[in-house]
């Protein structure tokens, strides 16, 4: 990889469970895997406070998005200020990608397809029929679907489209 290229990645903060989030993310998503794995070394233990050969950082790739969880410790905690949203064609994969994120998640955090995982990191699952029925042309079509949407937790297409139907 040449260094002159500009890769944006993100970085996300836990409390010694990246190479869990790591590897649960990486069994759900297609096309995933992790790439390295570094551990704290008694260098700069002063100031890190991690025991040595503890992990540090996790690099990982989510269908060619790349990640890397750090170990950073219980000094920051995860909010819905940030989000990752998944575009989904059909209700399968909404539904896949909701159970399996869901897994051990916060079900009060559960709200207009949005969810938070067992690590407090917030996903969108969003069906690309929606986007669409957001985007008409016809508001009051687009008003009826948002309806929906803002009442729903987990979207189901069908109901979506009947209300955008009318």
């Amino acid at each position: 990889m040449s260094l002159n290229k500009l890769q944006i990645t993100t970085c996300l903060w836990f409390d010694g469970q990246a190479s869990e989030a790591a590897n649960f993310y990486t069994s759900i998503f297609p096309n995933s895997k992790v790439v390295s794995t570094q551990h704290y070394l008694e260098n700069g233990k002063e100031f890190h406070g991690h025991e040595p050969g503890t992990v540090l950082t996790v690099e990982f790739e989510l269908d060619g998005h790349r990640f890397v969880g750090l170990n950073g410790g219980p000094h920051f905690k995860f909010n819905e200020a940030v989000s990752f949203q998944i575009d989904c064609a059909d209700q399968a994969e909404v539904d896949y990608y909701w159970d399996k994120l869901g897994e051990g998640g916060d079900p009060a955090k559960q709200q207009c397809g949005w969810l938070g995982d067992k690590f407090g990191v917030s996903w969108q699952v969003v069906p690309t029929a929606l986007k669409e029925m957001l985007a008409s042309e016809d508001k009051a079509a687009a008003g009826r679907a948002t309806d929906v949407m803002m009442h729903s937790r987990k979207m189901v297409i069908a109901d979506l489209e009947k209300a955008f139907r009318g």
